[in-house]
């Protein structure tokens, strides 16, 4: 499922038009990123939760020269799906 057919689902579910459905994904998509761009964890209950962690640098190869390079440390967001999530793909 992509974005557009998220949307169109929104839409049908909650009884909105895709115009509106695409306003409340598109102000939800921001309203996370600010939330872990500002280092807060974000919990949605019965789906799960956005985080942010560090990676440390680390040392890596380059697959083309096999030479030794250094890869940089960096934030990166990760999702632990909650129990209600995990119990609806079973």
């Amino acid at each position: 499922m992509n974005k557009t057919e998220l949307i169109e689902k929104i839409a049908e579910g909650a009884e909105l038009s895709k115009a509106d459905s695409k306003k409340a994904v598109d102000a939800a998509i921001e309203a996370i990123k600010g939330a872990l761009a500002g280092g807060d964890t974000v919990s949605i209950v019965g789906f799960g939760t956005f985080s942010v962690t560090e990676r440390g640098a680390r040392e890596g190869i380059n697959p083309r020269t096999k030479e030794k390079i250094q890869i940089a440390a960096k934030k990166m967001v990760k999702f632990k799906a909650g129990a209600g999530l995990a119990d609806a793909v079973e």
